[in-house]
């Protein structure tokens, strides 16, 4: 039984969004080429699957992000499923420094989306499908090429932080 609820009259946003924190999640850098022919990117933890057949994946972007336009108009984006050991990769993607590519030297996947060496695994999609919703545009790529990478254990985010994934007691 919940221990409390909220009529929609009485909607407490930021309840909300410390329920949502509840669900853990896995971290993610989602990647493309800008207009301008630049890298792209940014932390995302709104990743998921959709479909099998055809492989579809889904993620989400603020409405208000600087970078929508260009992820809109891209042809492909790639989803970097970050390892354990990336966690300042991922604080990196999440900040606003314009200059996050600094230094780096990714792979290009298709379309020219950067990959990251050391993920768990990579999705490298065509930019098909996108909804509104609510404050947010909701991209669904279908994915033409993935990988598995070397490293098994992944980097997730728990009630508003970072955490470690423990192995179960015998």
């Amino acid at each position: 039984m919940p221990s409390s609820t909220s009529p929609v009259a009485d909607f407490d946003s930021r309840a909300f969004r410390h329920a949502l924190g509840r669900f853990t999640t896995g971290v993610t850098i989602v990647t493309a080429r800008g207009a301008d022919g630049q890298p792209i990117g940014l932390t995302v933890n709104s990743f998921n699957s959709v479909s099998l057949d055809p492989p579809l994946v889904v993620w989400s972007l603020s409405a208000n992000s600087p970078r929508l336009a260009d992820f809109v108009a891209a042809s492909h984006f790639a989803v970097n499923v970050l390892a354990v050991d990336q966690q300042a990769l991922s604080d990196r993607f999440a900040g606003r420094d314009p200059e996050r590519f600094a230094g780096l030297e990714p792979r290009q996947g298709l379309g020219g989306a950067p990959l990251f060496d050391g993920c768990c695994a990579w999705f490298e999609c065509a930019n098909e499908i996108r909804h509104e919703g609510g404050d947010h545009l909701v991209f669904i790529g279908r994915v033409e090429r993935f990988a598995t990478g070397d490293a098994h254990v992944p980097l997730v985010f728990h009630a508003g932080r970072y955490r470690a994934l423990a192995e179960p007691a015998q």
